[in-house]
C-alpha cells in the first residue's frame, strides 16, 4: 500500500520520500516503484529515506502503517516533532477514526485521513476524511494532492468505515447470512453475485483473497464502534472459519481450496432452450419490463394480463398481479419481493423467482420451489429463462432470494449514509464503483431496480427474518411514499430525464 501511494505521488510530479523501519522492505519498495515508473514519471523523484529526520521539509506525510492505533500515534508524534507546523499528516487508515489518530498528536488540526484503495495505482479513488479537529487548510491540501494523483477525491465523514467500507458491509454479511440459513452453498452464492449482479468476484472469493481473519476483525470493529448496530453484526460462521485457521489464499484454504493455486471458477454456458408459446408477464416494475423485452426478442408471444382473452398461457410470470383479474390458467412463477414463496403462495403450485435489472442475456435469475410446486411450473419457468439466454440457480426460499437480499441492503446502507451526511449521492456511487469495482453505484442501482421494489424486499425480510437488521432507512421509505421511486418515476435518489 505504501509503495503504491508513493508511486502515485511520483506520477503527480512530487518529490517523494519513502520510509520503512525495515531496510530490506524499504529497498524492495523502491525497486518495485522504479520498475513501475519506467517510461512514465522520472524515477529520480523517488528517494529512499533512511530516517524520519529527512522529512523535515515535507509538505505532506502519508502513513500506511499497520492498523493499530498505538503504532499510528507513535509515528505521527515522532513526525510532528520533525516537520514544519503546516505539514499535513495524513493517515491511510481504513478502520480507525481519524479523530482517534489525531488525539494526542501535536497540532491535531493538521491530521486528516487519506484512505486509498488497494492497489492504489489501479483504484482511482481516495477518501479524504476530516476528524473533529482537522483544519480546512489541511483537508483542502490533502484533496488537492489526491486530485494531482489523478484520483477521484470524495470527502467522507469521520464515521465507522468512512464511506466505502461502511456502504459495502452488506456484501459479505448478507452473503454469510444466506449461507448460514442454507439458502445456497458458497459456490452458488458467488456465482449468483457474479452472473446475476455483475460483480467481478463473489463475496466468498473476495474474503479468501483479502483474508477471512482480516475481514472478521474489521467486522468486529464495525460492530463495536457502532455500539452493536444490528446491520453490522459479525457472522458466527465467519468466526468459526477464523478459529479453524483456514483464512483464505494465504493459508492455502478458506471457503475454497487454494492448495494448487488460487481458485478460479469456471461458469457453465447458458443451457439454452427453444422459445415459443404464450407467456404472460404482469406488473409495472422494472424487472417485468426487462423480462418482456427479453421474451419478445427470444420469440415468445409476450402479453400483459388484459390481452390474454381467455387463452391458456404456457407460463405466467407474476411480477405484481392485477387483483381485479387474478392470473390463472397456466403454470406460474412469482416474483418474490413482498415475501417468500411460502408466504405468497402457501399451498399453491407456483415456483418463486427473483432477479434485478439491468437484465440481459448472460445474466442469472434465481429460482426457488416449495413443497407443492409443480414440475410443470419448474420446467416451464426454466424453459422460458434459458430461451432468453439467462442462467438460473435454484436456492432456498426467502424474500429477494440471495442477490436481492445483498443488493437491497447495499442500497439501504447507502441510503442511511446519504441521510446521515456521510457523503453526497454522487460521491457514494462513485466511491463504490471506483473504490471497490461494483458494477453500479448503490443509489443509481436502487433507482434502476425501483425503490418500491427495494423497500418491499426489505420490509418482507424484516417481517420474516429480523426487524432490526432489515429496517429500512427513513430516507428510502420517505422517497417511496412521495412517489419518487427511481428511473421509471423520473426521480429517486437521482433525477432522471
Amino acid at each position: 500500500m505504501g509503495a503504491g501511494i508513493a508511486q502515485l505521488a511520483c506520477q503527480a510530479g512530487a518529490r517523494t520520500l519513502l520510509y520503512d523501519p525495515d531496510p530490506a522492505a524499504l529497498e524492495r519498495g523502491v525497486e518495485r516503484i522504479a520498475k513501475r515508473l519506467k517510461g512514465g514519471a522520472p524515477a529520480s523523484l523517488l528517494e529512499a529515506a533512511g530516517s524520519l529526520e529527512l522529512f523535515a521539509d515535507c509538505d505532506v506525510v502519508i502513513e500506511a502503517a499497520p492498523e493499530r492505533l498505538e503504532i499510528k500515534h507513535d509515528l505521527f508524534t515522532r513526525v510532528a516533532a520533525i516537520v514544519r507546523d503546516d505539514c499535513v499528516l495524513a493517515t491511510n487508515t481504513s478502520s480507525i477514526p481519524v479523530t482517534a489518530v489525531a488525539a494526542g498528536v501535536p497540532g491535531p488540526e493538521r491530521v486528516v485521513g487519506m484512505h486509498f484503495f488497494n492497489p492504489p495505482p489501479l483504484m482511482r479513488l481516495v477518501e479524504v476524511v476530516a476528524g473533529e479537529q482537522s483544519g480546512e487548510p489541511a483537508v483542502a491540501r490533502a484533496a488537492e494532492l489526491g486530485t494531482a494523483m489523478d484520483r477521484r477525491v470524495i470527502r467522507a465523514a469521520d464515521v465507522t468505515g468512512f464511506l466505502v467500507n461502511r456502504c459495502n458491509r452488506p456484501f459479505n454479511l448478507e452473503a454469510l447470512g444466506a449461507l448460514t440459513e442454507r439458502m445456497a452453498d458458497v459456490e452458488t452464492i458467488d456465482r449468483i453475485l457474479r452472473l446475476g449482479g455483475g460483480f467481478r468476484m463473489g463475496p466468498f472469493e473476495l474474503m479468501d483473497l483479502v483474508g477471512i481473519d482480516v475481514g472478521f476483525e474489521v467486522s468486529r470493529s464495525f460492530h463495536e464502534q457502532s455500539f452493536g448496530e444490528p446491520r453490522w453484526r459479525p457472522s458466527p460462521f465467519m468466526a468459526r472459519m477464523v478459529a479453524s485457521g483456514n483464512h483464505g489464499r494465504k493459508t492455502g484454504r478458506g471457503w475454497y481450496d487454494h492448495t494448487d493455486g488460487p481458485y478460479k471458477p469456471a461458469d457453465p454456458p447458458v443451457p439454452g432452450a427453444e422459445a415459443g408459446g404464450l407467456v404472460v408477464i404482469s406488473g409495472d416494475v422494472a424487472i417485468a419490463h426487462e423480462l418482456r423485452l427479453l421474451g419478445d426478442d427470444a420469440g415468445w408471444d409476450v402479453r400483459v394480463p388484459e390481452d390474454v382473452n381467455g387463452e391458456v398461457p404456457d407460463l405466467i410470470l407474476d411480477c405484481g398481479a392485477n387483483e381485479e383479474e387474478p392470473l390463472q390458467g397456466g403454470p406460474q412463477a412469482l416474483l418474490l419481493t413482498e415475501g417468500s414463496l411460502a408466504m405468497l403462495d402457501g399451498g399453491g403450485g407456483s415456483v418463486g423467482f427473483h432477479a434485478l435489472p439491468p437484465l440481459a442475456p448472460g445474466a442469472l435469475v434465481e429460482l426457488t420451489r416449495g413443497r407443492d410446486s409443480t414440475d410443470l411450473a419448474v420446467s416451464a419457468t426454466e424453459r422460458f429463462l434459458h430461451s432468453c439466454g439467462l442462467h438460473t440457480a435454484w436456492v432456498g426460499d426467502a424474500p429477494g432470494l440471495v442477490l436481492g437480499r445483498v443488493v437491497c441492503q447495499l442500497v439501504n446502507e447507502a441510503a442511511f449514509a446519504l441521510e446521515q451526511g456521510v457523503a453526497s449521492a454522487e460521491e457514494i456511487d462513485d466511491g463504490m464503483v471506483l473504490g471497490l469495482n461494483h458494477p453500479h453505484g448503490p443509489l443509481t442501482w436502487g433507482d434502476l431496480i425501483g425503490l418500491d421494489h427495494v423497500l418491499a424486499v426489505l420490509d418482507a425480510l424484516a417481517a420474516e427474518h429480523s426487524p432490526e437488521r432489515y429496517r429500512a432507512a427513513p430516507l428510502l421509505r420517505r422517497l417511496v411514499a412521495e412517489g419518487r421511486t427511481g428511473l421509471l418515476a423520473g426521480e429517486g435518489f437521482h433525477r432522471h430525464e
